[in-house]
């Protein structure tokens, strides 16, 4: 299959669309982003690589560094973890305080904002200080998409810290239900941290390979997580990975997949390959607009999906 012509086709089929979506501008630091770029990579097991557009820029990964942590607290944890978050879509936004007063502090998945906060708070409790934490985390992230020049962005990470208010109500909301453990600003500016770590589709796409291969990377043969922890990973992935867009992204695209409010998404391929694509604008569940549609095209062309 010539990967290279249907990435190109797809670049010519998104253009008019790239101004339709909404950057996130409650960040002011992600408010100036230009909507009109995109980048798509793919890699498959071998190394080999393919990409088109803005492939090579990077951005901030936002809610995709969520499908990291949840990574190495689950291989940490264990089951354990899932007393303290749950695996279940959530059918509402992705920073909603309703549903998790409803439901006593304890958030439906990983992947929205309040689980999130949790796995982070199960991870500073592992390494015991934050900037072992991060550290960590960015070993790990070097290590899966084979470059270590990953890292976060102070500023962005910065400006969520002093406009994320309802981040916070979230995690003093659990914390009054007696989820969170630490030091709730502590929490926060580590959630913000990871968040505001910068990739390009090209790094997104090879860091994908571990959950493609039940969690052994095809390339260097390292083993990161469990079979079974790689496709409970894969299941939340496709069950809660686009918040309340979730069952439209499984419905068009068929992959798993997780995107991030920076206009990054990235899916599997099952034994095949890792994807990733980029674009700023937003539709209005806080997914790429263009980067699902992308994808929606990529298997519709290739016949890729696991349906």
């Amino acid at each position: 299959m010539d990967y290279q012509a249907i990435l190109h086709e797809i670049a010519d089929e998104i253009v008019p669309f790239l101004e339709s979506g909404r950057v996130a501008d409650y960040i002011p630091a992600l408010a100036s982003v230009d909507p009109r770029q995109f980048g798509m990579s793919l890699t498959l097991f071998d190394g080999t690589h393919y990409s088109v557009g803005d492939a090579d820029k990077r951005f901030s990964i936002q809610s995709i560094s969520k499908l990291f942590t949840f990574t190495l607290a689950l291989k940490f944890t264990g089951r354990d973890l899932y007393r303290r978050v749950g695996r279940e879509p959530s059918g509402n936004p992705f920073n909603s305080l309703v549903q998790l007063e409803y439901e006593q502090g304890i958030p439906r998945n990983p992947f929205i904002n309040a689980g999130a906060i949790v796995i982070t708070d199960v991870l500073l409790s592992h390494y015991g200080d934050h900037d072992r934490m991060l550290n960590a985390l960015l070993e790990f992230i070097r290590a899966i998409a084979d470059d270590m020049s990953v890292d976060y962005s102070r500023t962005v990470a910065a400006s969520e810290m002093e406009h994320g208010f309802r981040n916070r109500a979230l995690a003093n909301l659990m914390k009054s239900f007696g989820n969170i453990d630490n030091d709730v600003l502590e929490v926060v500016q580590n959630y913000f941290n990871h968040c505001a770590i910068e990739m390009s589709t090209a790094m997104l796409s090879r860091s994908m390979l571990y959950l493609a291969n039940h969690g052994v990377d095809p390339i260097n043969g390292r083993e990161y997580i469990t079979p079974s922890q790689a496709k409970r990973i894969n299941a939340v992935m496709l069950t809660c990975g686009h918040y309340d867009a979730s069952g439209d992204f499984a419905f068009h695209v068929g992959l798993p997949g997780k995107s991030g409010v920076g206009g990054g998404i990235v899916a599997v391929v099952p034994k095949v390959m890792g994807i990733a694509v980029w674009s700023p604008g937003l539709n209005a569940q806080g997914n790429s607009l263009v980067g699902t549609l992308a994808l929606e095209r990529f298997t519709s062309k290739t016949g890729l999906s696991i349906f």
